[in-house]
């Protein structure tokens, strides 16, 4: 996934962030409809990298825009040097600007205090659709309250999406068979092959044969969501929620001593990928296989149509506790100081119906990811090509849980954990700075004290 690199570390280095505790949200009385004649709602959402996929969300906003007799101004922001985030922390300190903001990873934990609460809306859209995401209950309840609506457009996970075709020449694996097309397929006994210990055994086979698997391994979110995968999958725990630190333990010894056969056929320069660097390396055809929403397949189809007609996207490994993914959903936020929040929460229970987000998953080619699992069955996923079914494992299905880096710890603690990428700065000290194990973990201790008292 493209990302920029530093500046996210930056802007929270400058943010307060309130102390949050996550709990379950009371259901509020559902929205009474109204009418909002002549009145306006400026949006600031987040620039979609998908060709097309802005003009559906503008066609879905003027819709319902035309039938409330609502003007609804769009301005598309680009995540680039954390422009939508710098935006964001600049309208919450002026106390003015857009109705709705978009709101990446844990910028709703940052300007929780200046959102206003959206307790009925998500309340109305769990009674409709079902459970909603962990992942996006701990990034936007804070003491009770959703701060944010997650959102169809840009919310993802990163599973894997590999070269179907080499795995099967030179690791005798067959991963359509293991992930085929269609759930109710999934044979257990199959889909419990794929583990971590079969990970490593089939990079080594595949590094041998000239197409490594590419793992990043700098500070960006793509490497830092795949680590803090297989910690958990491995049982790491970091921070517990009672803020106890328990990093030392033999489980993160076990992962870490894992992590450094692993890494070690992987290409040299994954210690200085940025969020693109995966995907470019799928894509030139020297890669077997990354972890990744659909992007690299996407491009690939149009620059390197060979690679694309191999792509598989499928569950990540199984560790000791699980097979996990890294989620990182997008939210809708209205500010506190928005001048039409009834309009504003109306608007957004419009473009999060199921119909909705079935145009928006489609726009992007099954990029988008909606925080409810019932939305899993759009057509989509099982359609785009090539080849046909090539993203329907994209969506976390079987036995794959969502994870996110950090938890459970505190929210607050979890930011700054992730945006310093602690995982990965501890896998590289052990793998490639050849520190010794003990110093390393008695470091990430030091410094996950830090976080609990700033």
């Amino acid at each position: 996934m493209k990302g920029s690199k530093f500046t996210r570390r930056d802007l929270l280095k400058s943010t307060a962030l309130a102390t949050a505790s996550v709990v379950g949200a009371p259901l509020a009385a559902p929205y009474v409809h109204g009418a909002y004649a002549a009145g306006k709602l400026s949006l600031g959402l987040w620039d979609h990298w998908v060709p097309g996929a802005n003009d559906t969300l503008t066609k879905l906003c003027n819709e319902w825009g035309e039938k409330n007799k609502v003007e609804v101004h769009i301005d598309y922001i680009t995540s680039q040097g954390e422009k939508d985030k710098l935006t964001a922390a600049a309208e919450a300190q002026a106390r003015t600007g857009h109705d709705i903001m978009s709101h990446r990873d844990w910028n709703i934990v940052v300007h929780h205090q200046a959102m206003e609460p959206v307790n009925d809306v998500v309340g109305d859209l769990i009674k409709q659709n079902g459970p909603i995401s962990p992942v996006a209950e701990y990034l936007a309840n804070i003491d009770g309250q959703w701060a944010g609506v997650p959102t169809t457009v840009g919310s993802q996970v990163k599973p894997c999406c590999s070269r179907f075709d080499l795995y099967k020449q030179h690791a005798g694996i067959d991963l359509q068979d293991i992930f085929p097309n269609d759930e109710s397929k999934y044979v257990k006994a199959k889909t419990d092959t794929w583990t971590w210990d079969t990970y490593l055994s089939s990079a080594e086979k595949l590094f041998k044969a000239g197409y490594p698997v590419g793992l990043p391994m700098g500070q960006t979110s793509d490497a830092v969501d795949w680590v803090a995968a297989l910690f958990k999958s491995y049982g790491v725990v970091m921070v517990d929620e009672k803020s106890d630190i328990r990093i030392n333990s033999p489980e993160t010894r076990t992962a870490l001593e894992y992590l450094k056969k692993l890494m070690a056929v992987n290409p040299p320069e994954v210690y200085a990928w940025d969020d693109a660097g995966n995907n470019r390396w799928l894509i030139s055809g020297k890669g077997s296989s990354i972890m990744n929403p659909p992007s690299a397949w996407s491009v690939a189809k149009r620059d390197n149509p060979e690679v694309a007609k191999n792509c598989w996207t499928h569950a990540m490994p199984m560790g000791p506790k699980g097979r996990f993914v890294g989620q990182l959903p997008q939210f809708y936020g209205v500010w506190s100081f928005s001048q039409n929040k009834p309009a504003a929460k109306d608007l957004l229970r419009y473009i999060s119906q199921k119909d909705s987000a079935r145009r928006l998953v489609a726009a992007s080619n099954g990029y988008d990811l909606p925080s409810f699992k019932s939305f899993y069955d759009f057509e989509t996923w099982k359609t785009v090509e090539p080849p046909v079914g090539t993203v329907y494992s994209y969506p976390p299905r079987g036995d794959e849980q969502t994870s996110m880096c950090g938890a459970p710890a505190r929210p607050d603690v979890a930011a700054q954990l992730y945006n310093q990428a602690l995982p990965t700065v501890m896998v590289s000290k052990f793998t490639q700075g050849n520190e010794k194990l003990d110093d390393v973990i008695k470091w990430a201790e030091g410094e996950l004290e830090g976080y609990l008292r700033s």
